[in-house]
């Protein structure tokens, strides 16, 4: 079958001709406002300096604009930027009246927030159900330009901000606000900024760290005030410079609530450990206290099931039975090894006294405590023969006994009124 031609009059093409330019036209129009609303969008921050204060963005591809604006600063420093069209409202929080760049989504303090016509919030610090996204959206609160002398602020912003339920959202790809004036509150004269918070996190640092380097002992209550107040600093830098890669979460986590833990504890005992076995008889009973103390904290900090820990503080003798000033442990004189302190050879003047329970061992009329001892509290030899001299019955060697030469003429055991012959300072029975 041959195809039927169809045959127009010169009026009908004509007629044709024109409703296709009239079609052409029509797109073309189109095309020219989506251009221009385009333009606007992502050019209002050059077209905007050259016009009046604005406040708008893209949301859902759609051209926002504020009918009205301001700014606000409240008593903790902190800049709110607000735009609303009388329906739905757009505040923009930072906390530092400075310029920057904030990323609302990580940390409660830079927040974006969006409010629709029905009063249902939508807010950057509304993390996604994780249904919608398992990580939340981070945007970007750009403050350019602060004009300090005439209260305005500009610069960008855009973000993805979901309601309570986590399950809707609200985006602004693109937004801009140019010279938005200051309604409330003064812009502080010395801003506290990212940098201010940084400084203090790195001398919190340091003297955190200050309590466990470098020491003999880790105090646990200065460790613990030193770690609180780092935890502190570092919170503190969080809220004001953000954290989008988590490292300073993570080194607020690993500070483990600023908890004395085990290993301070352990290194604390081992150290009074070596200065016990290094004690001398000048400073026993502070070395032995000592280790007694760390020994306890071992225990309070690490538990000790096996009771090993408690074996060791049962078995320690800090004591000085005589008040003597010789610690209990260096009064077994024939050394026995287990530390039996009434053996015969436990007597050194034989006068039926065991020399821990004697407060003149040596039986010179001077007690023990008075004795000679250098600055150390350590007992001295004055005649070099061998034997210190609270245990030396002739301390000068002279071959007269000391308690002879009119050593304590009042007979309280005290030489301070000793029998000093020549006057020279040194009394006679140290003198040879």
């Amino acid at each position: 079958m041959l195809s039927k031609k169809k045959y127009y009059t010169f009026g009908t093409l004509v007629s044709l001709y024109l409703k296709r330019i009239k079609l052409s036209y029509i797109k073309m129009k189109r095309l020219f406002l989506i251009s221009f609303v385009f333009l606007t969008l992502f050019s209002c921050g050059d077209e905007v300096q050259f016009n009046t204060p604005a406040f708008q963005g893209d949301r859902a591809n759609q051209l926002w604009r504020a009918k009205s604006f301001s700014a606000s600063i409240d008593a903790n420093g902190f800049l709110t930027i607000s735009g609303t069209n009388n329906v739905e409202t757009v505040n923009l929080r930072v906390p530092s009246v400075s310029e920057g760049t904030y990323v609302p989504g990580d940390v409660n303090t830079i927040e974006a927030e969006y409010i629709d016509a029905f009063g249902t919030v939508f807010s950057t610090n509304n993390r996604p159900d994780p249904s919608v996204s398992i990580y939340p959206e981070l945007g970007e609160i750009v403050i350019e330009e602060i004009d300090i002398t005439k209260g305005r602020f500009s610069g960008t912003f855009r973000f993805l901000a979901f309601d309570a339920s986590g399950l809707n959202s609200v985006g602004y790809s693109r937004g801009v606000f140019f010279r938005v004036p200051l309604a409330s509150g003064a812009i502080p004269a010395n801003p506290v900024t990212c940098l201010d918070k940084e400084i203090v996190s790195d001398a919190a640092l340091t003297a955190y760290e200050a309590t466990f380097n470098g020491v003999e002992f880790i105090d646990s209550d200065a460790f613990e005030a030193a770690c609180n107040a780092y935890s502190l600093a570092l919170d503190e830098q969080r809220s004001f410079c953000g954290d989008v890669d988590g490292d300073i979460q993570t080194m607020i986590s690993e500070l483990n609530n600023c908890q004395f833990t085990c290993d301070h504890a352990t290194t604390n005992r081992v150290e009074a450990e070596s200065q016990y076995n290094a004690a001398t008889i000048g400073n026993y009973n502070m070395l032995c206290a000592q280790y007694q103390f760390y020994l306890q904290q071992q225990i309070d900090v690490c538990s000790d099931e096996d009771g090993s820990i408690q074996a060791v503080l049962d078995g320690l003798d800090c004591g000085d039975a005589d008040g003597d000033g010789v610690p209990n442990v260096f009064e077994n004189f024939d050394g026995d090894p287990d530390g039996n302190l009434e053996d015969p050879g436990d007597d050194s003047d034989g006068d039926g006294i065991f020399n821990y329970l004697d407060d003149d061992d040596d039986d010179d009329g001077i007690l023990t405590m008075y004795e000679a001892v250098d600055m150390d509290g350590n007992p001295v030899d004055t005649d070099g023969d061998g034997d210190v001299d609270y245990l030396d019955d002739d301390d000068d060697g002279d071959g007269i006994l000391t308690i002879n030469e009119n050593a304590d003429p009042n007979g309280d055991g005290n030489p301070d009124d000793a029998l000093d012959s020549d006057g020279d300072g040194v009394p006679d029975y140290l003198q040879a």
